[in-house]
C-alpha cells in the first residue's frame, strides 16, 4: 500500500476542513440518525469486518469478533450524544447574571490507531467525534489497513457526507503532518509509550488537544486462599488471548506463597492444549502481526534464559495448523521471574507470560506499583477480605 506524503497529508486534512461546517451546521436529529444507520449496518456485517481483521491482521476470527462487538459498543453509545452535548444553565449567580455553558465541535479530528486492533480503537474515538460535529482523518497502521478502508465504506452507505471520515494511509510522515498541521483541532493516539509521549509532546506544541495512551504490564495477583483452576484459566485467556498483542494482556503473574509451584503446573498443562494456527481454523492463537515483530519477541524468550528465567513452556519451535513460514510464536512460560529481568520491565507485546513469586500481599502491591507500565489493577482471585487501604495506582497515557 502506498504511504502517504506530505502533500497527501494536506489534500487530506483539507477535505475535512471544507467538511466541517456543512457537518457542525447538521441538525443533531439528522447526525444522530446516520450513526444509527452505521451501528445498524456494523451489527448486520460484523462478520465480514472480522474476516478481514482475521485474514490480514492474523487473530483467531473469534478474537476479531470480539474486537469488532467492543467497538459496536462504542458506536451504540454515541447514538446517545443528544443526552451527552446537553449544555448547562445558572440563573443570577451575581447581580444580573446568568452563566451557561454549551457543548461545540472543534474542527478535524485526528486518529492514529495501532496494528493490534484495527477496528476496535478507531471505534474508541470516531463515532463520539463524528456524532458530536466534528470531521475525522484516521491514519491506521500500515501494517493492517484493510479495516480502515472497510468502516469509510460503511460510513458513505451510512450516508455520512464526503469529507466527514476520511482514511489517511501512512508511516511516520503522516503522523507528523498530522501533530503540526494547523487546521487539525484534536489528536487521539494509541500504541508504546514512547511514540505516546512523542504524539503529546508534538501535538501540544503545536496547538492541539490530545489524548495519547501508551504501553503496559499489566499484573495478576493470585492469593492464597485462590481458586487455582480458575486462576489458570484466567492467565492464559489473558495472557495469551490475541497472541498477547494487546495493551490489556496479563503478561505478569504475581503468585503470592505458596501457590505458585501448583499454578504454574495447572497454566503448564492448559498451555499444552493450545492450538496455535490459521485462525480461520478454529485455533486458540495466531501468528503475530510481522516477522519483525515475532523475532523480536522471541529474542525476550532467549534473553530470559539468558537472565535466569526458568523457561517452562517453549514457544519458539511450536507445532502449527497452518502455512509453515508464517509469523508464528506459540504460548511461552517462564517461572522464577525477577523484577530486574527484561521480560518483565520491558513491554513485550507477545504470547509470553512471567510469573514472579512474592511472600506477601504487601510485597504483591508494592511490585506492581513499582512497575511503570501498570496499566490495570491486578485481578486478585480470593474469597478473603483484603486488607484496608489495598490500592493500585495506574499510569497509561498522557491527555491535555
Amino acid at each position: 500500500m502506498a504511504l502517504a506524503d506530505g502533500a497527501d497529508v494536506d489534500a487530506v486534512v483539507a477535505a475535512a476542513r471544507r467538511a466541517f461546517p456543512g457537518w457542525r451546521d447538521t441538525s443533531l436529529s439528522r447526525r444522530t440518525s446516520i450513526v444509527f444507520a452505521f451501528r445498524e449496518l456494523l451489527n448486520a456485517r460484523k462478520d465480514e469486518l472480522a474476516a478481514i481483521i482475521t485474514a490480514e491482521h492474523g487473530k483467531v476470527l473469534s478474537d476479531a469478533l470480539g474486537e469488532v462487538t467492543r467497538g459496536q459498543e462504542v458506536v451504540e453509545f454515541a447514538c446517545g450524544i443528544p443526552h451527552l452535548l446537553k449544555g448547562e444553565f445558572s440563573e443570577q449567580v451575581s447581580t444580573g447574571v446568568d452563566v451557561y455553558s454549551i457543548r461545540q465541535p472543534v474542527g478535524v479530528s485526528a486518529i492514529i490507531s495501532p496494528f493490534n486492533f484495527p477496528a476496535m480503537v478507531p471505534c474508541w474515538f470516531f463515532p463520539v467525534a463524528i456524532a458530536a460535529g466534528n470531521t475525522v482523518v484516521l491514519k491506521p497502521s500500515e501494517k493492517d489497513p484493510s479495516a480502515a478502508n472497510w468502516l469509510a465504506a460503511l460510513w458513505k452507505e451510512a450516508g455520512l457526507p464526503d469529507g466527514v471520515f476520511n482514511v489517511l494511509h501512512g508511516d511516520k510522515v503522516a503522523v507528523d503532518g498530522l501533530l503540526a498541521h494547523p487546521d487539525v483541532a484534536t489528536v487521539s493516539f494509541v500504541g508504546s509509550t514512547p511514540i505516546a509521549r512523542y504524539v503529546y509532546e508534538t501535538g501540544t506544541a503545536h496547538g492541539k488537544r490530545v489524548q495519547a495512551l501508551g504501553g503496559a504490564k499489566n499484573h495478576m495477583v493470585v492469593l492464597p486462599d485462590a481458586d487455582l483452576d480458575l486462576a489458570a484459566d484466567a492467565a492464559v485467556n489473558a495472557g495469551f488471548g490475541s497472541a498477547g498483542e494487546r495493551c490489556m494482556a496479563i503478561s505478569a503473574l504475581v503468585a503470592v506463597e505458596p501457590v505458585a509451584d501448583e499454578l504454574v503446573a495447572k497454566i503448564r498443562d492448559r498451555v499444552a492444549t493450545l492450538r496455535t494456527g490459521d485462525g480461520r481454523r478454529g485455533c486458540d492463537m495466531g501468528p503475530l502481526v510481522t516477522g519483525a515483530h515475532r523475532d523480536k519477541v522471541a529474542s525476550y524468550v532467549e534473553a530470559g534464559v539468558a537472565e535466569g528465567a526458568e523457561l517452562v513452556v517453549d514457544g519458539r519451535d511450536p507445532q502449527v495448523d497452518g502455512v509453515q513460514d508464517g509469523f508464528w510464536l506459540g504460548p511461552t512460560l517462564f517461572d522464577q521471574v525477577g523484577p530486574d529481568m527484561s521480560i518483565y520491565t520491558d513491554e513485550i507485546f507477545g504470547p509470553v507470560l512471567s510469573v514472579l513469586r512474592v511472600p506477601s500481599y504487601d510485597a504483591a502491591l508494592e511490585l506492581v506499583n513499582s512497575n511503570p507500565y501498570a496499566t490495570a489493577p491486578p485481578s486478585s482471585p480470593t474469597t478473603a477480605a483484603l486488607p484496608g487501604g489495598s490500592r493500585t495506582r495506574s499510569r497509561s497515557g498522557w491527555s491535555a
